[in-house]
């Protein structure tokens, strides 16, 4: 799939708006040149001590292997590779990066309504697949520590923008980092810093989805106040 290197493709359009963007953005290259921004907070994340990677799925994670090299080998993450690969992503995630993938757990996807995922996955719907699997990637290597800084710095709530164009809301709970999309759904990383070739996965136990997602129609803040 060329997708990710057509510039006139949805995605190649997406991505280069994300990569473009603010906020989680790519580091300098050197993480002290920058006078204590959000570049450099990022930077110093992902230089931080080099600790072995958790076990994701009873498998091991290996910093060398991209993405998706490591996901397809967590049994807990087979639905999100199907879909990734349904998709058209493999290719994407496995390229030059730098991605923060927040990876919902097979759990998070059979919590969704019933006959949502295979709805997804049929070749019609890939459209919204790709919508719902890019809101869960963010353009940068985020490792945990800088996240907590970037909320810390921003007064508990750090808002920042997905390669599929949704804002996501990171805080903290205790000492574990949330994330609340676009509908108000909260989703908990669960295993954070698992380091790879192209950038690093935290594990959620929560589907993310955009706002007015048709497969997942839920009431607006507003009417849920009243």
């Amino acid at each position: 799939n060329n997708n990710a290197q057509n510039p006139n493709s949805m995605l190649g359009k997406i991505l280069r708006l994300a990569l473009g963007a603010g906020g989680w953005g790519p580091a300098p290259a050197n993480p002290y040149a920058a006078g204590g921004g959000n570049a450099s907070v990022f930077a110093l994340g992902a230089f931080a001590a080099h600790a072995e990677n958790p076990m994701v799925g009873g498998a091991a994670m290996f910093e060398d292997k991209t993405i998706v090299e490591n996901a397809v080998n967590s049994k807990d993450h087979t639905t999100l590779v199907a879909a990734v690969k349904a998709a058209g992503l493999v290719e994407t995630l496995s390229g030059a990066g730098p991605f923060t993938v927040f990876a919902p757990t097979n759990a998070a996807f059979e919590a969704l309504p019933a006959g949502t995922v295979d709805t997804l996955l049929k070749p019609e719907n890939k459209d919204q697949l790709t919508k719902v699997l890019t809101c869960h990637v963010v353009a940068a290597n985020a490792m945990s520590e800088a996240i907590g800084k970037m909320i810390a710095d921003d007064g508990g709530n750090h808002p920042d923008k997905t390669v599929g164009g949704c804002m996501l809301s990171a805080k903290m709970d205790g000492d574990k980092i949330t994330l609340t999309d676009e509908t108000g759904g909260v989703a908990t990383v669960t295993i954070a810093d698992v380091k790879q070739s192209k950038g690093v996965i935290h594990v959620i136990d929560k589907v993310l989805v955009p706002e007015g997602w048709p497969l997942n129609p839920r009431p607006s803040r507003k009417l849920a106040r009243i």
